[in-house]
């Protein structure tokens, strides 16, 4: 996969065009960056699509726009229960493992790991961080019991993956990125086979990228224990090119980070040393980089990513958490008249539904209750009233990040509201297409990837 990459989700599948626009401008500036389409189980049930249409999506834009370069579409969130759905439509598939954490572990399994990697016990180095650090067999064996089960999971799932492409159920064509081709040959896989045999070398590809998510969790990963997850999953033969670990700090959905910005910065840098560390020692894919979950609107720690992916001249992942939705609006709302009505009328019934909509998204979400207008305020709004109370400028005195977070889960409304909705977006094509733009590229690619130029 290339070295930077950002994920963009579109709810409704309108904005890919207008998306891409943003990585076409970015690479007039000098700015090389992948898209990567993103729509998890949870928002096509909501929104009642399947993944073949995110593909559909992805595949018109890159066509209508002549794009040459690389593009992925990610299955967003998937687990065993429902990867089936996605295995012909997706090139991307982010394995969530972050539920099996603390779950028991196979204890002759925990017990071959800590053999396996008593090797590090004693004091370890790791070039890029100062500290060092003391590892005992104990500490494998906590870290092994806490992780292992959850890494044996994303095998599972990879492979599973993996027989369902090839040769059984090879890609469609429309699911096919022809500008993508195999690096590494890849045996036939027989039904039955294991393909994590120790004397197996990791099999790498370039047309099916996969990311192992770890960060729904409460805590962060520490550096060992990244590391070590690292481990087991080389032992799993998990051809991993993004890792999502847990990061300190509030990520909450479209609005700005909550947290010590230093704090994050130190687990940034640390988490880039330890991942150059483990590619060395553990045979992981040389361009494996960190992704970072929930990403939009985390202005105040993209120079930290920025400075760095500078230092250590490795890529990033960043997904955005559905923000394109929130420029619809925006966009709405700039147009007056009946679509200014529209996003009206969806903020009237997100507030009247608010403990249906937050229920889903209670751990990412931080909503003032006293801080939300009510009904019949917003009625009263004109077209600047309700953008600036939308969009996310924190210099704006009308910017009410309670009001956003608010519509931020309100997607299901405009669901609802169906033709009358996607309508409204195509009448206002224009200037919604010029806010979801501008959105990906000067408030997020500029500022994260600036100066990090593909020769």
């Amino acid at each position: 996969m290339q070295k930077y990459s950002f994920g963009i989700g579109d709810r409704f599948g309108c904005q890919g065009s207008a998306q891409l626009a943003a990585f076409i401008e970015a690479k007039k500036l000098g700015i090389e960056i992948t898209p990567v389409w993103n729509k998890s189980n949870r928002e096509h049930t909501t929104i009642h699509t399947e993944p073949s249409d995110v593909r559909k999506e992805a595949d018109k834009a890159v066509a209508d726009a002549n794009w040459n370069g690389a593009y992925f579409v990610d299955a967003d969130h998937i687990n065993l229960s429902c990867v089936d759905k996605f295995i012909n439509s997706s090139d991307f598939f982010t394995l969530d493992v972050a539920d099996y954490i603390g779950e028991e572990s196979n204890s002759a399994d925990v017990t071959a790991f800590v053999k396996k990697y008593k090797k590090f016990a004693g004091e370890l180095s790791i070039p890029g961080i100062n500290e060092k650090f003391h590892v005992s067999e104990p500490d494998l064996q906590i870290t092994a019991e806490k992780y292992l089960n959850a890494i044996k999971e994303a095998g599972k799932i990879y492979r599973y993956i993996l027989e369902g492409r090839c040769p059984q159920r090879p890609l469609t064509p429309s699911a096919t990125n022809s500008k993508i081709q195999i690096e590494i040959p890849q045996p036939p896989l027989k039904k039955g086979d294991s393909i994590h045999q120790s004397n197996n070398p990791i099999i790498h590809h370039s047309n099916l990228i996969i990311e192992v998510s770890m960060d729904e969790t409460e805590k962060p990963q520490t550096p060992l224990e990244l590391l070590f997850i690292l481990a087991m999953i080389a032992d799993e033969k998990i051809p991993a090119q993004t890792i999502a670990p847990k990061f300190s700090g509030r990520f909450n959905k479209g609005v700005e980070y909550v947290g010590d910005v230093a704090q994050f910065a130190k687990e940034f840098e640390d988490d880039l040393a330890v991942i150059q560390f483990a590619i060395k020692n553990f045979g992981l894919n040389e361009n494996l980089k960190l992704s970072v979950h929930s990403g939009s609107d985390k202005f105040a720690i993209y120079p930290a990513i920025n400075k760095a992916i500078k230092k250590y001249n490795t890529g990033v992942h960043v997904k955005t958490a559905g923000t394109t939705w929130l420029e619809e609006l925006i966009g709405l709302a700039e147009s007056g008249g009946e679509a200014l009505d529209i996003a009206k009328e969806i903020y009237r019934k997100a507030f009247d539904r608010y403990d249906e909509l937050a229920a889903p998204y209670a751990t990412v979400i931080d909503i003032d209750n006293e801080e939300l207008p009510k009904p019949d305020v917003v009625d009263s709004w004109d077209s600047t009233k309700y953008v600036d109370s939308l969009r996310h400028d924190r210099t704006n005195v009308n910017y009410n990040q309670s009001f956003r977070q608010l519509l931020h889960v309100g997607y299901k409304i405009a669901a609802e509201l169906g033709d009358k909705y996607i309508n409204a977006l195509k009448e206002n094509r224009e200037i919604v297409a010029k806010n979801v733009t501008e959105n990906i590229l000067e408030r997020h690619i500029k500022i994260i990837f600036a100066n990090h130029e593909e020769h």
